[in-house]
């Protein structure tokens, strides 16, 4: 494959990127409205599930049961578990210290991948890379703060939705060269309303249809479940299958980047010299990250 065959991946990559940072403004919005964290999942795989049936609903299951087992773990490991981890999270810790423990979820992955595949080997290179985009990603979350406090219900939660997007990046590893990637979303999203109902069991849906139907609440369900779950995870599944999952999964440090732009530009939040210097290292430590060993 060429190079300017791999230019469209990789800004594809950063769009989902600029997407998915801003979702914590739609998210905010419809959380003040009264939603659970967990209803909020539940109504954005649900319409991302709807959506992606009219486009894809010829086939049914996999080859075999073995690999119909794997996209049962891809809707836990990327769907049910990975939010249902990051939300509590943010109930026992600060959404700075989520933040930095989720966005490291690149390192784990490219060392988890490296373990099961030679192709992916993760060199000195890309090692470095990561560390330096990881340093840069909390001095951008930091933002002139000098204060780290810990909360390690909260932090320990964070880092188990961490690995739970690493396992999710490794099974996809597995599948991506074998089922259609609207197949392998569709599955995804099936899996993840199921797996999560026996948590939907301890804690039943709470949702006052009169706040849902509010235009500014439905507009933000819309869009988080049309174009930031149906749309981006489609997009990011082709992503992987071009340009790998290692050097896919290291764009996720610049979801910080984005959120901080966001919030500069949407709540006038300041941006510091602190940050300036994080986004040069994360920026620089990224493009490392992305080369291929030679």
């Amino acid at each position: 494959m060429n190079k300017r065959s791999l230019i469209l991946p990789h800004l594809v990559a950063i769009i989902i990127m600029m997407i998915w940072s801003e979702t914590f403004v739609s998210s905010k919005i419809v959380l003040e409205a009264g939603l659970r964290a967990v209803d909020l999942f539940f109504l954005r795989f649900l319409l991302a599930y709807a959506c992606i049936w009219i486009v894809c609903h010829k086939k049914l299951w996999t080859d075999n049961w073995k690999e119909e087992l794997l996209m049962v773990a891809l809707g836990l490991t990327g769907g049910s578990l990975y939010f249902v981890l990051e939300n509590e999270a943010l109930c026992h810790s600060t959404a700075g210290n989520v933040s930095i423990l989720v966005g490291s979820c690149p390192l784990y992955t490219a060392l988890l991948v490296s373990l099961f595949y030679k192709s992916e080997r993760l060199g000195m290179r890309q090692l470095i890379g990561s560390l330096m985009a990881l340093a840069g990603m909390v001095l951008v979350i930091f933002n002139g703060q000098t204060q780290l406090h810990l909360h390690p219900i909260g932090d320990i939660l964070a880092i188990g939705a961490a690995w739970s997007w690493a396992f999710y990046s490794l099974l996809m590893h597995k599948v991506l060269g074998k089922y259609d990637t609207l197949f392998i979303t569709r599955k995804t999203f099936g899996y993840g309303l199921i797996s999560v109902i026996p948590y939907l069991i301890l804690q039943p849906m709470q949702i006052d249809t009169a706040q849902l139907f509010q235009p500014i609440v439905i507009g933000n369900v819309l869009y988080l479940g049309i174009i930031a779950s149906m749309l981006c995870f489609f997009l990011w599944s082709w992503v992987l299958k071009r340009i790998g999952t290692v050097r896919a999964t290291n764009y996720v440090y610049i979801q910080s980047l984005f959120t901080l732009v966001w919030a500069f530009i949407l709540i006038n939040e300041s941006i510091t010299l602190m940050a300036i210097v994080g986004a040069v290292i994360l920026i620089s430590g990224m493009m490392l990250a992305l080369k291929k060993n030679a």
